[in-house]
């Protein structure tokens, strides 16, 4: 994670005081000063909160970058933290502890544990903070304020239109890369495969977890291969999963008549796809969803407006493959569009 480049002295004590060793929290706006919120210690700024997963994955990265451009052109104060894994639950609540103590206007999250970090959602609300979920939604929903996010729904469905176009009516065995048991992006993302692809699980030959992971997606379609060598199409939580299981299939000498269609947009996945490695991918915008959070937090700030219900922040089908009935854009578009 980036190391701190502002630090007012009243979130260095809430630092200090938690002993919060697994997180830093960032100011970002810093600028000559001279202008009135133009300094991320300016008295007069927004002060803005941002809590993802982790610091590493690339997605999170992109957010950040979002919200930090966003906080810059709305003469706001950024800070920000993250968990030292995906599931760091106990880290995000006292990153949300200590943005609270800071006195932060808003805060936007995207949820490790959407249960479990509810509790301290909901002590921020009750202090008339503004606390936005950014890409994965809390359980319930209401919990937060607002939820801005790709329609996970919707991005898995455009690949099942688009796989069930591109097999011709052929009869498929499907394998099926998911996430991990009861995650609502997971369950959202795979349920919409099949609608677009009008199956069902029963229709589904194999189905194996993998985190999300490379190294877990190409063990995840050896074992299905192992369990039914006819698959010839394969649907992947995500792009490291997707490229995981073209590693396998090519081990096998199946890559080129096998089907792979997965969901992020990343700019390795999207590569990915102009290589020929994956048919297609379901794009989503990082980026968006914290510019449009951060603008949130200010105008709550400035006219007590709150932000509410869900922001669908868009999906694009990518492809250089196009399919009859099935709208998408080209590789060209995935590439300026994406992220990592």
């Amino acid at each position: 994670m980036s190391r701190t480049t502002r630090l007012s002295s009243s979130l260095l004590r809430a630092a200090a005081v938690t002993g919060v060793a697994a997180l830093t929290l960032t100011a970002c706006g810093s600028g000559s000063g001279s202008g009135s919120g133009s300094s991320g210690s300016g008295s007069g700024s927004v002060k803005v909160g941002l809590i993802t997963k982790t610091d590493t994955n690339p997605f999170f990265v992109k957010m950040k970058e979002g919200a930090e451009k966003a906080a810059k052109e709305n003469g706001a104060e950024l800070s920000t933290a993250a968990g030292k894994f995906d599931g760091d639950n106990a880290g995000q609540v006292t990153a949300i502890e200590n943005m609270v103590a800071a006195g932060v206007k808003g805060i936007l999250i995207t949820p490790s544990d959407s249960k479990a970090i509810v509790p301290a959602i909901q002590k921020a609300r009750a202090k008339g903070v503004l606390v936005i979920a950014l890409d994965t939604p809390t359980e319930p929903e209401s919990a937060v304020d607002a939820l801005f996010a790709t329609d996970n729904l919707k991005a898995g469905q455009l690949i099942g239109e688009y796989a069930k176009a591109a097999m011709k009516g052929k009869t498929a065995k499907i394998a099926a890369l998911d996430l991990a048991p009861g995650v609502s992006v997971g369950v959202q993302r795979h349920n919409g495969f099949l609608k677009g692809f009008g199956a069902t699980d029963k229709d589904v030959v194999c189905a194996q977890d993998t985190a999300g992971d490379q190294a877990k997606g190409q063990t995840a379609m050896e074992n299905c291969l192992q369990k039914s060598p006819d698959i010839n199409v394969v649907y992947t939580i995500n792009e490291p999963a997707a490229l995981g299981a073209y590693t396998a299939l090519k081990a096998k000498g199946r890559e080129k008549d096998v089907l792979i269609v997965s969901v992020d947009g990343g700019c390795t996945g999207t590569q990915a796809v102009k290589d020929g490695k994956i048919a297609a991918t379901s794009q989503q915008y990082p980026l968006k969803m914290a510019a449009e959070g951060v603008k949130a937090v200010v105008t709550y700030a400035k006219d007590g407006k709150k932000a509410s219900g869900y922001t669908d922040t868009g999906v694009t089908l990518i492809t250089d493959k196009a399919q009859a009935g099935v709208t998408s854009k080209d590789t060209g578009y995935g590439l300026e569009n994406c992220w990592g």
